[in-house]
């Protein structure tokens, strides 16, 4: 998933929407399926092909019936790609159990087929301000794939106990079928267990969650609720708007990310597996984002740890959201690390953002690997060897994500250049207030500047005659380009 969430409006459409169908072109980002990888998805959107544990072909009356679950899904408004369902209850011990179902892709793909290929190309969804280029056709991903309300599905199905501290005690995973009851979105779930009209299963979500982030912080780990960006036009220029993320969306994630955390343990003690992996940041990361701290006017003592620091940030304050989009830098060196046979060090094998072990599950739909981590999982907890379809795609999984994670990056990259060079492209030659936040070692008069107001990062270069840009230290500079599609934002010191 994006690590930046940017949208613009219908209001904003010339040039920046121009500038993004450009740019879809110039990064030869594909705009349909393959005929015959959309054939195939097509016929499996009809008559889906359930694997059975021993390789074989099932059909969905040989699944478990799980459809007396009333399962529901969380999701922005008007989304229709829905990897995820659940349903929380509270048993007489005082104890929790969760139901949590998994879009189960493998019905609809055929091992070594075309829809396979490409969805190996693509590797992961791509998101651009305007639309998204989908991992698998609409016909799956958005119909016979999507756990979609009122529908019968193939799933996979996670159970998932807590103890009444919210400790996972116990977990299976089993295929079954499923039928959620309602789509729901964060607004309406907040809403509804704000002002007390939740039913237990929906009002569920607040006190587990709320445990799940307790022991996320005894832990050390560290969520990141990033703000979205939503560009809008007004009187004829853009403006960069927050909009921060709710309660309900946090909680929502933490099951997500207990389920990860619980196939995590489920590969290792298995054996084989694929994890999501990141080391810990390094200390000139850490250092760098202090001066962008200091750039917003973010108080970040000496004595506060990273992870404290960004608990005690608000979302809703401008100066708090400019600083967490720029968080996410520390989650770069994210990688996947696979094995079979002999599991990673303890080391090797930790996510340091969560703290633990930890792997991609809960989004087959928007991510390649998650299909497979599904069926490691099957196969670990039923106590089989996973299908060799799954097994020998394991060795080049990683470079695969790795790839796919570049191009969904470079995207994100190319998107906000181009938000930011249209929110600024009326202001050439302005000048604004700074903070040099970085430089080029072997040209010191190049670096990058953190603006003050609007929360801009871009590239700062003096005259190749002048002085070094003084790293760390307040300047004025002058917006020198900021054209959308042609040049992204460039500054100058004053």
């Amino acid at each position: 998933m994006p690590r930046r969430h940017m949208h613009v409006t219908d209001a904003a459409e010339a040039p920046l929407r121009a500038a993004l169908r450009e740019l879809r072109i110039d990064l030869e980002v594909p705009d349909h399926f393959p005929p015959t990888a959309q054939a195939e998805a097509d016929s499996a959107a009809r008559a889906p092909r359930i694997p059975a544990a021993d390789g074989a072909v099932a059909t969905e009356h040989a699944l478990d019936d799980a459809t007396d679950l009333p399962l529901f899904t969380i999701d922005p408004p008007g989304a229709r790609d829905l990897d995820q369902a659940m349903f929380l209850a509270r048993r007489p011990d005082g104890s929790f159990r969760i139901h949590y179902a998994i879009a189960d892709v493998a019905s609809f793909v055929t091992p070594g087929g075309a829809l396979d290929a490409e969805a190996h190309h693509r590797v992961t969804t791509l998101y651009f301000p305007d639309e998204r280029i989908p991992l698998y056709p609409y016909a799956l991903s958005e119909g016979a794939a999507s756990l979609l309300p009122d529908q019968d599905r193939p799933a996979v199905l996670w159970q998932l106990d807590l103890d009444p501290e919210g400790v996972l005690v116990a977990t299976s995973v089993r295929r079954a079928l499923v039928r959620s009851r309602a789509r729901l979105d964060y607004e309406g779930v907040q809403r509804a267990i704000d002002e007390g009209t939740a039913e237990e299963p929906l009002d569920l979500l607040r006190e587990i969650g709320l445990l799940r982030e307790e022991l996320e912080v005894a832990r050390g780990a560290i969520s990141l609720h990033v703000p979205e960006q939503e560009i809008v036009e007004r009187n004829g220029r853009y403006h960069l708007a927050y909009r921060a993320p709710l309660p309900a969306y946090g909680w929502n994630a933490q099951i997500s990310l207990l389920t990860g955390m619980a196939a995590a343990e489920l590969m290792l003690a298995a054996g084989t597996g694929i994890l999501r992996t990141l080391p810990t940041a390094r200390d000139g990361s850490v250092a760098r984002l202090r001066l962008t701290a200091r750039a917003l006017g973010v108080d970040w003592p000496h004595h506060t740890s990273y992870s404290a620091l960004i608990r005690s940030l608000d979302p809703h304050c401008p100066r708090h959201a400019a600083f967490l989009q720029e968080c996410t830098a520390l989650l770069r060196g994210a990688g996947y690390t696979a094995f079979d046979g002999t599991p990673p060090s303890a080391s090797e094998a930790l996510h340091a953002a969560v703290a633990a072990p930890y792997a991609h599950a809960t989004a087959p739909l928007r991510r390649l690997v998650d299909r497979y981590t599904s069926e490691l999982c099957l196969a670990a907890f039923a106590g089989h060897e996973p299908a060799d379809w799954v097994r020998s795609a394991l060795p080049a999984l990683p470079h695969e994500m790795e790839t796919g994670s570049q191009r969904a990056n470079q995207v994100e990259r190319a998107c906000v250049d181009l938000v930011e060079a249209a929110l600024l492209r009326d202001r050439v030659g302005e000048t604004f207030e700074a903070l040099v936040v970085d430089i080029q070692e072997q040209d010191p008069t190049r670096g990058t500047v953190h603006l003050y107001e609007p929360a801009v990062i871009g590239p700062v270069e003096a005259a190749p005659e002048g002085p070094a840009l003084p790293l760390g230290q307040h300047i004025r500079v002058r917006l020198a380009e900021a054209d959308p599609g042609l040049e992204p934002v460039r500054f100058t010191p004053v």
